[in-house]
C-alpha cells in the first residue's frame, strides 16, 4: 500500500464547484454528456463528482436537469486541473450525444448552444435563436 504525504495533495481553494443532490438525482445520466471533463459519471444509477479536480464550476450540466439535482455551491475542494481534464478528454474522445437547439433544431456540432430552463423543462437554444426566445 502506497501512503501520500499531506504535502503531495493539492490545497484545498475555496472555489465553485457542481453539486448534486441524490435525493433528487434519478440516475437518467443527461448530465454526463455537458460535463466534457469527465468529473460527474454515473455509479449504482446516481450521477457523482468523482473527481473534483476535473470540475470546472462551469455549470453546463446544470440546465439539462430534469429534477434540478444540479446546483453550483463555494466551498472548499481541489483546485480544477486544466491539464488532468484536457488529458482525461483526450482519453475518452468523444463520448457526448450531441444537443440540438429546441427551435430550429441546429446541432451542437454547427452552432453554439446554450442550456436553458423553460416551464420545468431543460432545454437547450442555439445562439442565432436565443434573441427570438429573449425578445419573444
Amino acid at each position: 500500500m502506497e501512503f501520500i504525504e499531506i504535502a503531495d495533495r493539492p490545497k484545498l481553494v475555496k472555489r465553485q464547484i457542481v453539486r448534486i443532490d441524490q435525493a433528487l438525482c434519478n440516475g437518467c445520466g443527461v448530465c454526463v454528456s455537458p460535463c466534457t471533463e469527465g468529473a460527474i459519471v454515473l455509479i449504482d444509477g446516481k450521477a457523482r463528482v468523482v473527481r473534483e479536480e476535473l470540475c470546472d464550476g462551469a455549470g453546463f450540466c446544470i440546465g439539462v436537469c430534469p429534477t434540478g439535482a444540479l446546483s453550483i455551491e463555494v466551498r472548499e475542494a481541489a483546485p480544477f486541473n486544466e491539464a488532468a481534464a484536457d488529458k482525461e478528454m483526450e482519453k475518452r474522445g468523444k463520448v457526448y450525444i450531441e444537443q440540438r437547439c429546441h427551435i430550429c433544431e441546429s446541432g451542437e456540432d454547427s452552432r453554439v448552444l446554450l442550456p436553458c430552463r423553460w416551464q420545468g423543462k431543460s432545454l437547450w437554444v442555439c445562439t442565432s435563436c436565443l434573441p427570438r426566445l429573449i425578445h419573444g
